[in-house]
């Protein structure tokens, strides 16, 4: 018996992708699947998607050969690529070799990450199951999974792991027979890692530790996401986290199908980023001498991400947010850490901003640019020169303007935008920006420039009428570190009435209210190409690595989900968060096994069927 994906879960039956996928039915009957599985790797001439999946079903590899190059016959016949068996998985990382990803090193990745979340990382989900549920039992069901084929239809482009938003195809198919035979088939490297990634969730953990199951053959998936651009911003510049701390927040973005880190990696505050051709940056602007990041670890980071179909963005934020070079550079910054009314002068302290007209400014940043843009480019199509919440009193102390005139200082802030775009595209790379530089300052920009909304549905309709493609990412839903209270302390005398002492975008933003934003809010249907996608954003002013995790996930993954599935659903309503509810608590607990301090969203008397837990 096939049951529908979409219709709204009857009982706390264990069949919960996250994020939801296109089309998805599924059965009943138990497969058991060993450590002992063989993986098998094809590449093929062109084929497509949507019409290949019954083919592939009747393939059968004419040989299978461990790291073979056989080629199976015939006008775009398959290539068995490489064959993966126990001993294939136990070195899990790739090795560094020159520079950028290839798609080959997405799809072995891709699947040594799937051989690992199954067999390692996997959920015992006796949480999700009524009181007494009797697990499968390996004794009583032996039918098993032995092949799992992994099908790459067309050749991948030589960008495919740096794509530009739109021209990589991540859809895929999966079939997974009553027999034990399971395909993954995808028209790129990235898809293929998006639907071994769906095939972990199919399967679950037996008590016993030893023993690995799926209750649901056969299986039938197709799958595309609804936006280009998934992406999660993280700020770790007010904030350091360890490297690893970092990976682990790319791991749970793979995991989530999303494809962006955007990360915010200086501001005011520090400059972690060792800059070799600039090394007094870091020396002097980060916390500590030890809190930075250094060329070998910003590669790693970058490559970390890029081998998952991750895009890491990286963003120098200016001509604000810029006081951290004061530290090392004081005659390029203007109207720094001006005290005790910085708020007249910034967003937030310490105040500074590169000085607008000063040709010493201009040298500072070729030799920035000429050192970080190359090493960018191998893992990135992008970078992010920020934009945001400059303040226009702060040029009154800037000896090279003297003047907050809002006529004088657009130009310079055009001069300013126009150069440093130009050098972002001398190498290669595609301009991002904060919403300002185009609604508030009304710069004229590049078309190609990609526009990044954080304060309103309003602001992205106003952004995608220009014609300019957008990004959302709304402070009132999608802001993670909002609604904990106001970390800036309040003297005696404004103390009173400043209580209770909220923050300027709380409430605490729930995962139900992050899944109840659609991108597309108020954009007219005819725009809706030009909204791309969105982040959700993740500012440090009070997360550190102790609280990173749970800050960010599981509420993130409504985000995932929102930008991979869509914010409606078939019915063109707001999907259901009584049908997602119980996906997302699997999901988490998904992600506490991977190694992610994912914070609880309810307890196990309601996803164990105990009663109801809604509200009428």
């Amino acid at each position: 018996m096939l049951q529908v994906f979409f219709l709204p879960f009857l009982s706390p039956l264990a069949s919960a992708l996250w994020p939801q996928p296109v089309s998805y039915d599924h059965g009943d009957t138990v497969l058991f699947v060993q450590k002992d599985v063989t993986f098998f790797w094809y590449k093929c001439g062109a084929k497509n998607v949507g019409s290949i999946a019954e083919q592939i079903l009747d393939q059968q590899p004419m040989m299978l050969v461990s790291d073979s190059d056989l080629d199976l016959g015939g006008d775009g016949a398959y290539r068995l690529r490489k064959t993966y068996t126990e001993p294939s998985f136990q070195e899990f990382e790739s090795s560094f070799r020159g520079e950028g990803v290839s798609g080959d090193d997405i799809v072995d990745y891709a699947i040594k990450s799937a051989w690992r979340t199954i067999f390692k990382q996997n959920l015992y989900p006796w949480q999700f199951h009524p009181r007494g549920w009797e697990e499968p039992s390996p004794h009583t069901h032996t039918a098993s999974i032995s092949e799992i084929h992994v099908m790459l239809l067309t050749s991948n482009s030589p960008d495919g792991a740096k794509p530009l938003a739109g021209t990589v195809d991540e859809s895929y198919t999966l079939e997974l027979s009553i027999h034990g035979k399971a395909t993954i088939a995808a028209n790129s490297s990235t898809g293929i890692a998006r639907g071994l990634t769906t095939l972990t969730q199919l399967f679950y953990a037996h008590s016993d530790g030893k023993h690995f199951y799926t209750p649901l053959a056969p299986v039938h998936i197709y799958d595309v996401p609804q936006f280009e651009h998934r992406g999660l911003n993280l700020d770790v510049a007010r904030n350091w986290f360890p490297v690893s701390d970092i990976k682990r927040q790319i791991d749970a973005l793979a995991f989530n199908k999303m494809n962006h880190l955007h990360l915010h990696i200086t501001d005011s505050q520090s400059w972690p980023l060792e800059i070799p051709a600039l090394p007094e940056l870091a020396a002097k602007g980060a916390y500590r001498p030890d809190l930075v990041y250094t060329p070998n670890d910003f590669k790693e980071l970058q490559r970390h991400a890029a081998i998952q179909g991750v895009e890491m963005i990286t963003e120098i934020d200016m001509p604000g947010h810029t006081s951290s070079i004061w530290y090392s550079f004081p005659d390029l910054i203007a109207a720094f850490n001006k005290q005790p009314d910085w708020d007249h002068w910034a967003a937030e302290p310490p105040s500074g901003t590169l000085k607008l007209n000063s040709t010493a400014v201009y040298t500072f940043l070729e030799k920035l640019y000429a050192d970080l843009l190359p090493r960018i480019h191998p893992y990135s199509r992008y970078f992010h020169t920020g934009g945001d919440e400059v303040n226009k009193n702060s040029y009154l102390l800037d000896d090279t303007v003297n003047s907050n005139d809002p006529t004088i200082l657009q130009r310079l802030v055009q001069t300013f935008i126009d150069w440093t775009h130009a050098k972002v595209r001398s190498a290669g790379l595609t301009p991002i920006v904060w919403e300002e530089m185009l609604l508030e300052w009304n710069l004229t920009l590049g078309p190609d420039v990609i526009v990044q909304s954080w304060r309103s549905n309003e602001a992205v309709k106003q952004i995608v009428q220009s014609g300019h493609k957008a990004l959302t990412g709304n402070y009132q839903s999608w802001y993670l570190d909002c609604g904990k209270g106001q970390w800036l302390d309040f003297s005696q005398s404004t103390s009173a009435s400043s209580w209770p002492y909220t923050d300027y975008c709380a409430p605490y933003h729930n995962w139900r209210l992050m899944y109840s934003s659609d991108p597309l809010s108020g954009v007219p249907e005819s725009l809706h190409h030009l909204v791309l996608g969105g982040e959700a954003h993740m500012w440090a002013e009070q997360t550190d690595p102790v609280n990173v995790d749970g800050m960010i996930w599981p509420r993130a993954c409504a985000v995932a989900e929102v930008l991979w599935s869509g914010a409606k659903d078939e019915m063109g309503r707001n999907r259901s968060q009584v049908e997602a509810s119980p996906r997302l608590g699997e999901m988490r607990e998904r992600l506490v096994m991977k190694g992610v301090g994912a914070e609880s969203i309810g307890m196990p008397f309601c996803t164990m069927g105990g009663g109801e837990c809604g509200l009428g």
